[in-house]
C-alpha cells in the first residue's frame, strides 16, 4: 500500500509540474497563410491576437471574422496536441496504478 501511496505522490507531482509548463508554453494558431495570428497558452490563456493590415476591409468584415474563428481553431488544436503530449504519459499511468487497487473503469 507504501508503495502504491508513493507512486500516487509521485503522478501527482508530474501532473502538477505539466500544468504549470502549460500554462507557460504559448502555442500559435493562424489562418489566411498567416495573416491572422492568435498566440495563446497552451492552458488557455489568449496572448495575443495579430492581424495584417492586408485583411482589413470594411467592405469585407466577413472575411476578416472568419480568419480571426479560423486562427483561434487552430490555436485551440495546437493546444489540446500539446496537452495530450504533455499530460498523456502522467495520466495514463492512473489507470495502470488504479487497475491494481482493483477500481472498475480504470484498469
Amino acid at each position: 500500500m507504501n508503495l502504491i501511496l508513493q507512486q500516487a505522490q509521485k503522478m501527482q507531482r508530474q501532473l502538477a509540474d505539466a500544468q504549470a509548463e502549460l500554462a507557460e508554453t504559448e502555442v500559435v494558431g493562424q489562418a489566411g497563410n498567416g495573416l491572422v495570428r492568435i498566440t495563446r497558452t497552451a492552458a488557455g490563456e489568449f496572448r495575443k491576437v495579430e492581424i495584417d493590415p492586408k485583411v482589413v476591409d470594411a467592405d469585407d468584415v466577413e472575411t476578416l471574422q472568419d480568419l480571426v474563428l479560423g486562427a483561434i481553431e487552430d490555436a485551440d488544436r495546437a493546444a489540446k496536441e500539446l496537452q495530450e503530449q504533455k499530460l498523456g504519459g502522467v495520466t495514463g499511468g492512473l489507470g495502470q496504478l488504479a487497475g491494481g487497487l482493483g477500481l472498475p473503469g480504470l484498469e
